[in-house]
C-alpha cells in the first residue's frame, strides 16, 4: 500500500514569474502564498496554491535555461521536479529511511516556508521532492 497521499507540487520554470503568476491567478484562482527574492544561489521563487493540496513552485530563468522548444514530446523542459505528498513529519522521517535503504542519494529534511521538504535523486538521477505540511 503506497504511503504517499499523491502529488504536493510540481516545480515549473518561467522568464517572468509576476506574468505566469497574473496568468494561473486569471485562469484558475491560483494564489501566490509563499515569495522568495533571488539569492547567489537559488532563483527568485514564487509558490502557487492550485487549491486540495497542490501547488506549483515556479523559478524565474533565463530563457536559455530552459531547455527544449516546449511545443513537441520530448523537447518540454521547463518542469524541474515534482514532489509526493505524505501525512506526517514522522512519515517524511521514515520516507526519508525507506528511500536510504532503496538506494536513493538523499538530502536532509528541511523547513520551507510552511513545509517540511526533503529532496532525493531517484535510481535514474531525477531529483524530485516529498514534503508534509508543517503544522
Amino acid at each position: 500500500m503506497p504511503i504517499t497521499i499523491g502529488f504536493n507540487h510540481v516545480a515549473t520554470l518561467t522568464t517572468d514569474l509576476d506574468r505566469h503568476a497574473a496568468f494561473y491567478g486569471k485562469a484558475f484562482g491560483a494564489e501566490v502564498t509563499f515569495r522568495m527574492e533571488a539569492t547567489d544561489d537559488h532563483p527568485r521563487m514564487f509558490i502557487l496554491d492550485l487549491g486540495g493540496g497542490a501547488a506549483l513552485n515556479v523559478f524565474e530563468v533565463a530563457a536559455d535555461e530552459i531547455v527544449g522548444e516546449q511545443r513537441s514530446q520530448g523537447h518540454r523542459g521547463a518542469i524541474d521536479h515534482f514532489a509526493f505528498a505524505v501525512e506526517s513529519l514522522a512519515t517524511l522521517e521514515e520516507t526519508r529511511q525507506r528511500l536510504i535503504d532503496a538506494g536513493a542519494d538523499v538530502g536532509d529534511i528541511q523547513r520551507l516556508g510552511d513545509e517540511w521538504s526533503l529532496f532525493f535523486r531517484d535510481v535514474d538521477g531525477m531529483e524530485l521532492e516529498v514534503c508534509t505540511p508543517a503544522d
